[in-house]
């Protein structure tokens, strides 16, 4: 009978044109006073008759021209400071800004290449009229903090920020799923280098993945 009333009120749901959202647990109910359980939700979900939980929209990725969505950045500003925190509007405001980010903190790319030639370069490109360099990673603000530890960065030539939840990399538009990985690493960040000028985007190098062929410091330098 239990299976009677499921199909009966996944036959109502359709015809209602409509999917049915319920809590747990799920009976049905007679005058008799009598209880019939049915399937769980999530058994009610897999079969179609109850709608699974609205995933988010993808946001269009960053172009050329666009003003860069606000998000809260963390940071540590020395090793035995506070957590501090940034916003993209007043990182970016009034100033002309790179803002590169890596798949990933310690990872072998990002750890000898990417981030060690924007601090080789980082005095050249504020020469050329950039008032900072920053690098953004969707990993949380301590393991940042050890990371620039790590490669030796002194001050802020170039700041080593935490996206740590996605914010700015999903407004962007620039997620790199690599939850099938053996390193479990999950959803990152595309690589990639731009330049904003008071929060607009003037120049983006933006790679596929996490490859790296045009968005070193030295492209950057090049486009200035």
């Amino acid at each position: 009978m239990a299976a009677a009333a499921t199909s009966a009120l996944a036959a109502f749901s359709a015809a209602a044109g409509k999917r049915l959202l319920l809590s747990s647990p799920v009976a049905l109910s007679f005058a008799s006073g009598r209880r019939i359980p049915l399937a769980s939700p999530l058994r009610l979900r897999a079969a179609g008759i109850l709608s699974a939980a609205p995933r988010r929209a993808a946001a269009a990725t960053i172009a050329v021209g666009d003003r860069l969505p606000d998000a809260t950045l963390s940071y540590f500003d020395s090793p035995d400071g506070e957590m501090k925190t940034v916003t993209v509007r007043d990182l970016t405001a009034g100033k002309k800004v790179i803002l590169f980010a890596v798949p990933g903190a310690f990872t072998p790319t990002c750890t000898q290449k990417h981030v060690p030639g924007f601090v080789a370069m980082a005095g050249e490109l504020r020469a050329k009229g950039v008032d900072a360099v920053a690098c953004v990673s969707v990993n949380d603000a301590f393991v940042m903090r050890a990371w620039k530890e790590s490669l030796g960065i002194a001050g802020d030539e170039v700041l080593l920020l935490s996206d740590g939840n996605g914010e700015l990399t999903r407004a962007m538009g620039v997620e790199l799923d690599l939850s099938d990985k053996p390193a479990g690493l999950g959803v990152r960040s595309r690589r990639y280098a731009l330049l904003a000028d008071d929060g607009v985007v003037k120049v983006l190098n933006l790679e596929e993945g996490g490859a790296f062929t045009n968005s070193s410091a030295e492209d950057m330098l090049k486009a200035l």
